[in-house]
């Protein structure tokens, strides 16, 4: 257990009445939640609700027009994204932004932030793949690799919380296993947006829908599982049985 010394366990994200967008537009439009410690939370919705938006807002990628972002009781809103990141949030974006000219190795340098290169042997112990390639280019791996590589660079930074959106897009099911395994293992506050909604609501303890920028039910991921009639409403399908 990680306490600061303000007697907060660390890991601890309030949202409260957030308002954002890009420019002038507002997408968000009072979005709240919070995760505890360790918590894993899917954040789901239907394609352009605003979940990848809340995700870029909480790194401040985009206009915040309103409300507050709290990590263990300090306010981020007001930070840049650097700052944000070294107070504690790990950000994979949709896009993976793996360095394709770097090396494997070389990728996952740049996510060390000061620790010795000796810490690059958490990266090959979380997914021995990369260990495997960690002298290939960042062109010549597959998607499933890149999105490794792009998860294990936020993790050697030590974050507190770690925001994944869309980590399984595209992959095949074999690499989309390997991955949520691996995720399973981590020890940290997780928010997932994740559009394989039943993979989503396995890893995850908690969620939260979001419909055209609001949050539109939140409660523990097991009982969205077991409501059918709550996943059709809001996401327009329903788990296999």
């Amino acid at each position: 257990m990680r306490i600061d010394g303000q007697g907060i366990e660390k890991g601890l994200l309030e949202i409260g009445d957030l308002r954002a967008g890009y420019g002038a537009t507002v997408i968000l439009e009072g979005v709240s939640f919070t995760v505890p410690p360790r918590g894993r939370l899917a954040l789901l919705g239907r394609n352009g609700v605003g979940k990848s938006t809340t995700l870029a807002t909480l790194v401040g990628q985009t206009t915040r027009h309103g409300g507050s972002i709290k990590l263990d009781g300090v306010e981020l809103s007001g930070l840049a994204s650097s700052a944000r990141a070294a107070a504690g949030l790990g950000y994979v974006p949709q896009t993976r932004d793996v360095f394709k000219s770097l090396t494997v190795e070389e990728n996952l340098v740049t996510g060390l932030k000061g620790r010795p290169r000796a810490a690059l042997e958490e990266a090959y112990a979380l997914f021995p793949r990369l260990g495997e390639r960690r002298r290939n280019g960042g062109a010549e791996l597959s998607g499933g690799e890149q999105q490794m590589l792009s998860v294990a660079r936020a993790l050697l930074g030590q974050p507190t919380v770690l925001l994944l959106d869309e980590p399984l897009e595209g992959l095949a099911p074999v690499i989309c296993d390997l991955l949520m395994d691996a995720l399973s293992k981590l020890d940290m506050t997780v928010i997932l947006v994740e559009q394989q909604i039943d993979r989503a609501l396995e890893f995850a303890d908690s969620v939260v829908f979001l419909d055209r920028g609001r949050v539109v039910h939140a409660g523990p991921a097991q009982h969205a599982a077991d409501d059918a009639a709550l996943l059709e409403r809001h996401l327009g399908v329903a788990l296999a049985a």
